[in-house]
């Protein structure tokens, strides 16, 4: 990993998120959406239903930036990412902000907005992106908590006990 054991500076993590959460959250999906039909859609501007699509898409950048406030609070001087056997971790385990209600709330929050870009765009290839998403995010979610296990113990498996992985 490129930071693995160094710390990366909150202006460079903050340069590092301004880029890509566009790119990944928004552009993807766009992109994705001109390679097949946009239900809804008439002369290359949305429908009604379709505008509705931009709520889910709001509130999941709402609670990604919520999520990430949490983060930057948390880390004051940066992040120190560090590679248990399972998976990098940060040297901090977040229980609050979004993190009381959800151990995942970033996935939660990145979930609601490709559901809102397939309501938006009418699209079935977005589904299909989403889809693939929906399959590999748990193996991936079940790899990251076993390196917050291995770094963070019994703090780790009373918080797992107390917060559900999604919101139920």
């Amino acid at each position: 990993m490129l930071f693995e054991g160094r710390l990366l500076p909150r202006w460079l993590g903050g340069l590092m998120h301004s880029i890509a959460v566009p790119i990944v959250l928004a552009g993807v999906p766009w992109l994705v959406s001109l390679s097949a039909v946009r239900h809804g859609w008439t002369a290359g501007k949305p429908g009604a239903y379709n505008l509705l699509g931009l709520v889910p898409v709001w509130i999941g950048f709402c609670a990604l930036a919520w999520c990430i406030l949490v983060h930057f609070t948390a880390a004051p001087s940066g992040w120190r990412i560090e590679k248990t056997p399972h998976y990098p971790t940060p040297a901090y385990l977040l229980m609050k902000g979004p993190y009381r209600f959800s151990r995942n709330p970033i996935y939660l929050a990145e979930g609601a907005i490709w559901l809102g870009w397939i309501v938006f765009y009418g699209s079935v290839a977005v589904l299909t992106v989403l889809c693939l998403g929906a399959f590999f995010g748990p193996l991936i979610v079940r790899r990251e908590e076993r390196g917050l296990e291995t770094r963070f113990g019994e703090m780790w498996r009373v918080y797992k006990r107390a917060t559900p992985r999604w919101l139920v």
